[in-house]
């Protein structure tokens, strides 16, 4: 690896030893305390490679500004990356795997586990023959989604301050907490940050640029049922545990994850707790387009008011949580994010692709609260399993993006 690349790495390494995996479950913000110490400590590392007005809010998101070197009018760019890792996988005693100069051949994740990498199980490693590739030792995942973006952002700052005759405007970084579970940014004070437009550094594969984004609410069905000795259930009984089941087996299967792809929507039921008194199914809406959305939730209301029926002892209640709207149309509103992106990626050769990502991102909901903000591809593929890896010649490329665009902003 270069020296830049050996300073982001390095960087990373040190962050991913820190466990931020969030929590769906607590009720605190954040929602776990190791977010709130990692956050101190990056506070502490911004103030070192140039960052000043550094500040770690009441609910633990890190700011700071890097000044502009320039009296030239440049406006004001925020960088976003978040600072949770995702809750699916353990995301605790990461140990980097360093593969030097990929041959192109099978990558060994984990041999005792047999667990491999190869361009048949992973092909976009076709694209990093020679690239030196990072992944976890299989026992956990590798935390590329987000902090490869954090160590891009820091380097990026360390940079300017090492080179003050490459000319930027003012630049501010935020490191987000919760994105996994998708309630952090709601706490963010977007007015107080104060940025024209902004970019997460939050996707994986090299030149995907996500412009648009699912609309997307989380939902628990509750379900109270009828309880009573087996041998004497008929005519009594309303068992949550079936009537779970029969509403996840009604819903149609060519609107599921599994059957969908690109730009149509699903729902995706994903946990099912319970017994037979009570159980609970949670689970996700997703859809681009914002009338499909609505119409996708009304269909699983009227699911649910058939199951009422089909089950008169039983009840049952549904409840949406909002979570993230497509950022589409802000950008469009707003194109300079989106032009400035684009030239930066044509002035490092970077090939790109414009895509409605299937999920979501912190940018999602502040360009619909004000701030345009697309995603920018981080270096990472396969997140949130065992799998993870990433290439650090496409972080390198990521951190040249965004280096490109801080001097064109310059006028």
């Amino acid at each position: 690896m270069n020296s830049l690349q050996k300073k982001i790495y390095d960087r990373f390494v040190r962050y991913i030893a820190v466990d931020t995996t969030s929590d769906p479950e607590s009720t605190s913000v954040p929602s776990t305390s190791t977010q709130i110490s990692f956050a101190h400590t990056l506070a502490a590392e911004m103030q070192q490679v140039g960052f000043q007005e550094v500040e770690v809010d009441e609910y633990g998101f890190v700011t700071g500004l890097l000044p502009a070197n320039t009296d030239k009018k440049a406006p004001v760019i925020g960088l976003f990356a978040h600072l949770d890792t995702v809750c699916d996988f353990n995301g605790a005693n990461i140990h980097p795997v360093l593969h030097e100069k990929y041959d192109g051949g099978t990558l060994t994740i984990n041999a005792e586990k047999k667990m491999f990498l190869s361009p048949q199980t992973a092909p976009n490693l076709k694209l990093c023959i020679g690239d030196d590739i990072v992944t976890a030792d299989g026992n956990s995942i590798l935390a590329g989604d987000d902090k490869i973006g954090i160590a891009i952002i820091m380097s990026l700052a360390e940079y300017f301050k090492e080179h003050p005759e490459i000319k930027h405007g003012p630049l501010k970084a935020a490191f987000t907490i919760d994105e996994e579970i998708g309630t952090g940014i709601n706490y963010f004070d977007v007015e107080r940050f104060a940025a024209d437009f902004a970019y997460t550094i939050d996707g994986a594969l090299l030149g995907d640029i996500d412009c648009g984004n699912f609309n997307a609410d989380g939902f628990v069905i509750k379900i109270t049922g009828k309880s009573c000795h087996p041998g004497s259930a008929k005519g009594f009984m309303a068992n949550p545990v079936r009537i779970a089941a029969d509403i996840i087996s009604s819903w149609p299967t060519d609107k599921l994850p599994e059957t969908t792809d690109g730009e149509d929507g699903f729902i995706l039921f994903k946990d099912i707790t319970g017994g037979l008194e009570k159980a609970e199914i949670q689970g996700i809406v997703r859809e681009h387009d914002l009338a499909k959305f609505e119409q996708f939730k009304q269909d699983l209301l009227h699911l649910i008011d058939e199951k009422r029926a089909k089950y008169p002892a039983a009840k049952m209640e549904i409840e949406f949580k909002k979570q993230y709207r497509n950022m589409r149309d802000v950008l469009r509103e707003h194109p300079q994010a989106m032009e400035l992106l684009e030239e930066a990626l044509k002035e490092n050769n970077i090939p790109y692709r414009l895509t409605q990502a299937r999920g979501g991102t912190d940018g999602a909901q502040l360009s619909l609260r004000g701030l345009p903000t697309p995603n920018i591809f981080a270096g990472y593929e396969n997140p949130h399993g065992p799998y993870e890896w990433l290439s650090l010649t496409w972080v390198e490329k990521a951190f040249r993006v965004l280096e490109s665009i801080a001097k064109n902003a310059v006028i």
